[in-house]
């Protein structure tokens, strides 16, 4: 590129393509906003009078500012472990992320989320971009090898695969399917007609400990008063899942995961709930969004 003026004008052509790369690196609408400006700090500072393919160059330039701010995330939720995800700014910005989560796949998002942030990136740029491994490999600072293994990785999470048989899964997912209607209908007697009596409910505290509750009709009146307390807007967030090849719920908003029920059935029945709301337990978990 020959002058800044030039350099200016293919960012613009490309900043629709370059949002949308970090949208999906990111999975949040400011945060990918921020990283294209971010690199058109930096790709204006550059000298780029010997770059051929100013789209992939560009590309690679958002990828690597994504990378250092997924990396950055992961410090800041490690260092504030059990603390709730924060509010979306305004009604609007809450409609255009819910908007944008839509039409990348609330199911996608949901999953990047439990990768590392090279898995990320690699799955991302390969597989949704077309971004060759050489590519991803110098952005990551691993051969290309690696990043192949990483892609691959990160894809067997996305598509995830159950661990029980055709009938198995669809007793669960019945199950499952009229936990959350109890739910949301605030019913706790049908609540507790898919619970086990001696129902143990496991749930992590903000400070890192743990609590345990016992009996399914104690549980079930302090989950029915906790949702209410929360509004309708959260079991919005609200879907079904694997986890870890057993039907579970996630708490997702606008596909950034912020709670996880891992469930223990016994004959139809659930008989444990573990709540996971750590970020580094939640990202060892293998999840895939049921429809």
């Amino acid at each position: 590129m020959a002058d800044q003026t030039s350099l200016s004008a293919s960012f613009q052509d490309s900043r629709q393509h370059l949002h949308a790369v970090a949208y999906r690196m990111l999975g949040s609408l400011s945060e990918a906003e921020d990283a294209v400006q971010e690199t058109w700090i930096r790709v204006s500072r550059a000298d780029t009078s010997d770059v051929q393919n100013l789209r992939g160059w560009l590309t690679t330039a958002v990828a690597r500012v994504c990378l250092d701010m997924l990396r950055a995330r992961k410090a800041h939720r490690e260092d504030a472990v059990g603390t709730e995800p924060p509010e979306t700014a305004s009604k609007t910005d809450a409609e255009q992320e819910a908007a944008l989560a839509d039409s990348v796949g609330l199911a996608l998002l949901v999953v990047l989320e439990t990768l590392d942030p090279a898995e990320r990136l690699a799955f991302v740029l390969h597989d949704v971009f077309g971004a060759s491994f050489d590519e991803i490999a110098e952005i990551i600072g691993r051969s290309a090898v690696a990043a192949r293994q990483l892609a691959s990785r990160a894809r067997r999470r996305v598509r995830g695969a159950p661990s029980v048989d055709e009938a198995e899964l669809t007793r669960q997912r019945e199950a499952v399917g009229a936990f959350l209607m109890a739910l949301r209908s605030g019913d706790v007697d049908q609540l507790v007609s898919v619970l086990d009596p001696e129902v143990v409910v496991r749930a992590e505290s903000p400070s890192g400990g743990t609590r345990e509750i016992h009996g399914a009709r104690t549980w079930a009146k302090q989950a029915v008063a906790y949702q209410r307390s929360r509004g309708a807007g959260k079991l919005d967030a609200v879907r079904m899942a694997l986890v870890d090849g057993i039907v579970g719920v996630i708490l997702a908003p606008a596909g950034r995961l912020a709670r996880v029920l891992r469930l223990t059935f016994e004959e139809s029945r659930i008989v444990r709930v573990d709540i996971v709301t750590n970020p580094e337990r939640l990202r060892e978990l293998t999840i895939s969004v049921l429809d």
